[in-house]
């Protein structure tokens, strides 16, 4: 990351983890971080680093993923401005558990652990919502544990498109998703091969459930993608 950057409480308002907190604490949170500036493939955090730090998305995105022995990545979820990453390390002191890389240019401040644990110790509201994400990030992975163990690439490629397409916004029984996902970045996150996404998506626009368009892939008929993601695997 570049160098470290002058406290500004104005860009911890937005953060959902201090939403609600006093101006004045927010000035003495900020000038408790590291403020740094990234860039997108830079990579913030590896796995098994001993960094402890909550690390606060002032601006830009960043990409939590991991890579097996050989070489191949899962992606876990991309987090957006607002959000926060580090909440593990930062209360049990273990190394980290996966990488995270910028996706996005921007800006982090970074609150050393035990400043985060007073802060927690200080301030419920920001207390229950670490509990909230906590609870919601372990109900995400035994999802994703149970996709990967039951399901086929195929209805793991159109889950993700569904998922997708409702954070789009869906039209009826259709859904615009602009830009148009990347096969790479759609196999990290189903846990496959580009190639193996490229065959399924392939598939998909032949049978008219999806198309590219100006840049952006059309979801044509939900009702059949969500068909396809939920029927039973032939064995």
């Amino acid at each position: 990351m570049s160098a470290p950057m002058p406290p500004s409480s104005l860009g911890l308002r937005t953060l959902e983890l201090l939403q609600g907190l006093p101006p004045q604490r927010l000035d003495e949170i900020s000038r408790q971080c590291l403020w740094r500036r990234f860039e997108p493939g830079q990579l913030l955090i590896a796995r098994e680093h001993d960094d402890r730090d909550l690390h606060l998305i002032v601006a830009g995105a960043v990409r939590v993923t991991s890579y097996a022995p050989g070489g191949r990545e899962t992606s876990f979820r991309d987090l957006q401005a607002g959000m926060s990453f580090g909440e593990l390390s930062a209360l049990d002191g273990r190394p980290r558990s996966a990488d995270v890389i910028g996706l996005r240019s921007g800006l982090i401040a970074s609150l050393p652990p035990a400043a985060f644990r007073a802060l927690l110790q200080q301030e419920w509201t920001v207390t229950e919502r670490v509990l909230l994400r906590l609870t919601d990030l372990a109900r995400s992975l035994i999802d994703r544990v149970l996709d990967l163990s039951t399901l086929s690439v195929q209805q793991r490629v159109c889950l993700e498109l569904l998922r997708l397409a409702q954070a789009a916004g869906v039209d009826g029984n259709q859904a615009r998703i602009e830009p148009a996902p990347k096969h790479a970045d759609l196999a990290h996150l189903v846990s496959s091969y580009r190639e193996q996404v490229t065959r399924e998506l392939s598939a998909l626009a032949k049978a008219g459930v999806v198309a590219r368009q100006d840049g952006a892939l059309v979801v044509r008929d939900l009702e059949r993608l969500k068909h396809i993601a939920n029927r039973e695997v032939a064995h």
